[in-house]
């Protein structure tokens, strides 16, 4: 992961590649260790805090770029300092070499040791091929194409930064490949400071002479970043030979084969979401088709009601045609036909009036005709007419049949009873 850092003291760096605006700046650390007093029993617990506050007291008005703690015994406790140039790195080793600091738990004063750290290098033991650079932790947006927004590093831009070492012959950039998961996946997951990615790269030159040359140049340097505004940016690089044979027949072989079958994998894998899209697009289809099928079955039967429904309707409007037409007052059938019903209805008032009239003479005539005694009763039969025009006008009058029957038979007299009483029972009996 690339550690990215503010420069401030640019002065020690060394051009690298002016079109990239790229340089070398030297790697200035300094090794500082505490040496720790023998104790014959347990070592006394202590703040590395502490130390770490009273030696940047030593060294006032200087400071360190950073510092942190790479080791710790129980005979001493070892930090590592990082200064802005070498210059500033033998002025704090001067400050510290030799002095001596007071920890709170222990009674003697414990002695500082102070040393430049050597730049850091291949490992002895690692079989290289004289010939392949193998550089890690390099920023992607530096090697990106001047000018673009895109933070993808460019072959193009790699050759142009290490080529003055010397003719390259090959270069290789593992996270452009999409093929190589393992590669991309942990190249991709390097953020550095600032949210800034970083990749690892190989550079195979033609002549040994060149990549020795870039090894000796590039060692115990860092990458620095000068921008238009001035400002200086720097990160720890790594870089040792290949020991993996990147560009051997084998390795490209095997990497050729692993492309092949990761690209027949991800057709296949195309293939089946293809088939998955195709069939779901097939059951939508089937889905919408039975149901414009279900829509256009209802609209169907819709229409053949409404069919029947005109058909109908005019045959209802003859029947009504036809009723009205029998029925029209306008006919001369008609007007004679509600002549005779009006006629008809007159008779049978007249008749039944008659009739009622008769029932109640009969009655009134029957009920009072006689009294206890057995003598007409004279009073009852004035009494009566009197009633009878009351109810029936002066006018009409009852007919003779009934005016006859009101006589007593055999030539008697009405009884002479009491008025009330006589119109009392007439009015009763004639209601």
């Amino acid at each position: 992961m690339a550690d990215i850092t503010l420069v401030c003291d640019p002065s020690e760096a060394t051009e690298l590649c002016a079109s990239q605006q790229l340089y070398l700046k030297p790697v200035a650390k300094l090794t500082i260790s505490v040496v720790l007093p023998e104790h014959t029993g347990s070592t006394r617990a202590f703040s590395k805090w502490e130390v770490m506050d009273k030696l940047k007291n030593m060294i006032s008005p200087d400071q360190f770029s950073s510092v942190k703690v790479s080791k710790s015994t129980k005979a001493f406790v070892r930090f590592e300092g990082e200064a802005e140039t070498k210059r500033l790195v033998s002025s704090l080793k001067e400050k510290l070499h030799g002095q001596r600091i007071k920890l709170n738990g222990f009674k003697e004063e414990l002695e500082v040791v102070a040393t430049e750290a050597p730049p850091d290098g291949p490992d002895s033991g690692i079989r290289a091929v004289p010939d392949c650079v193998h550089l890690e932790g390099l920023p992607c947006k530096w090697f990106a194409p001047k000018g673009s927004d895109s933070e993808t590093p460019s072959e193009e831009v790699l050759r142009m930064v290490f080529g003055p070492f010397g003719e390259i012959r090959n270069v290789d950039i593992p996270m452009l490949d999409p093929y190589r998961e393992e590669t991309v996946g942990r190249s991709r997951n390097h953020f550095a400071f600032r949210g800034m990615r970083s990749f690892e790269a190989f550079v195979q030159y033609q002549a040994p002479e060149s990549f020795a040359r870039a090894m000796e140049t590039l060692k115990g340097m860092k990458l620095m970043l000068k921008g238009d505004d001035g400002k200086a940016l720097a990160c720890n690089i790594k870089v040792t030979p290949d020991a993996t044979n990147h560009f051997s027949e084998n390795a490209i072989k095997q990497r050729t084969l692993e492309r092949l079958t990761l690209q027949g994998l991800e057709r296949e894998r195309k293939r089946e979401e293809n088939r998955g899209r195709k069939g779901t697009e097939r059951r939508d289809d089937e889905d919408k088709k039975g149901g414009e099928g279900k829509r256009r079955s209802k609209i169907k039967r819709r229409e053949k009601r409404r069919i029947d429904r005109e058909e109908k309707r005019p045959r209802k409007h003859l029947k009504a045609t036809a009723a009205e037409g029998l029925n029209s007052p306008d006919l001369p059938e008609w007007e004679e036909r509600k002549y005779l019903l009006a006629q008809r209805r007159v008779e049978s008032i007249r008749l039944l009036t008659v009739l009622l009239s008769q029932i109640k003479v009969r009655r009134f005539v029957n009920v009072y005709s006689k009294d206890r005694d057995g003598e007409p009763m004279a009073r009852e039969k004035r009494a009566f007419w009197k009633y009878w025009k009351r109810r029936n006008g002066p006018v009409f009058r009852p007919p003779e049949a009934a005016v006859a029957s009101l006589e007593p038979p055999g030539g008697q007299k009405w009884p002479q009873t009491g008025r009330k009483s006589v119109g009392r029972h007439a009015h009763a009996q004639c209601r």
